[in-house]
């Protein structure tokens, strides 16, 4: 979504994220995983306001494993959008095999979130690949979010593909480092045509607010939460710093400037 279109967007209960045809009043999306146990990830999530929760098919139980705890029974899919996700996967092949049994198990479900890393080590993601993967599976009718690098011909090319929402890492996953590179994402935003929604490195709050105050349409989150000291008020934390950033970009900021200027103006006053 081009800024001038976010800035002209209504604020408050019409000021909508819409993803592939579906309108969402949150802007964060969270992960389910790293949580102590079901019961903090469900109270972690519904702090968080969050109605997209993505689910790493291949570290999850969601039904393909009948004797063990199911993450459905905390994450009702009535209730929240299910966002299955490839993490773990190294290539092109690992990710498309994923989404289909991600379908299967979901009856049909069709949104995904697709990733495809290059290493162990950093976790970036392996761009060849996730191209491959994301023909692949626009291909075959799914809706394709995708987590890619913060280099805007990239997220161009993902755009023109047919994916239906870009997410360029903030930081590498899981590093809580923040926007290291906020002129990428800023030219990324600018030029989209789809939601823009930051994926991994935010570590707090304000990291939150500064993705959106740069005009980011929404931000994923997993760790920022769970590996915080109280995860059910880290995940409130965001709640309202997602707020607040939208709000403040759509508001517009003032100018800077390199001096002063007072606040009230000094034409008029007696002295």
């Amino acid at each position: 979504m081009t800024q001038t279109a976010l800035q002209t967007a209504p604020t408050g209960p019409d000021d909508r994220l819409t993803i592939a045809g579906r309108d969402y009043h949150s802007r964060l999306l969270v992960g389910t995983g790293k949580y102590k146990d079901l019961d903090e990830t469900r109270r972690a999530i519904e702090a968080s306001g969050a109605e997209i929760v993505t689910v790493a098919i291949r570290r999850t139980n969601i039904g393909q494993n009948p004797d063990e705890p199911n993450l459905l029974d905390v994450i009702p899919p009535d209730r929240y959008t299910l966002l299955p996700n490839t993490a773990g996967c190294y290539t092109a092949r690992d990710a498309v095999r994923t989404c289909r049994l991600a379908r299967e198990l979901l009856d049909g479900h069709t949104l995904v979130k697709l990733e495809v890393l290059g290493d162990e080590k950093t976790l970036f993601p392996h761009v060849t690949e996730t191209l491959k993967a994301a023909e692949t599976l626009i291909a075959e009718g799914f809706e394709v979010m995708v987590y890619t690098n913060d280099d805007p011909i990239i997220a161009r090319e993902l755009e023109q593909m047919g994916c239906v929402a870009v997410m360029p890492l903030a930081a590498p996953i899981g590093s809580g480092l923040g926007i290291r590179n906020p002129y990428n994402i800023l030219e990324i935003v600018e030029n989209a045509g789809v939601p823009i929604l930051v994926d991994a490195g935010v570590g707090t709050a304000s990291d939150a607010a500064v993705a959106m105050e740069l005009g980011c349409d929404g931000v994923l989150m997993n760790t920022a939460i769970a590996a915080a000291r109280d995860p059910v008020l880290m995940a409130s934390a965001m709640k309202k710093a997602i707020e607040a950033g939208r709000e403040a970009f759509l508001a517009g900021r003032m100018p800077r400037k390199r001096y002063a200027s007072a606040s009230s103006p000094l034409d008029g006053t007696f002295f």
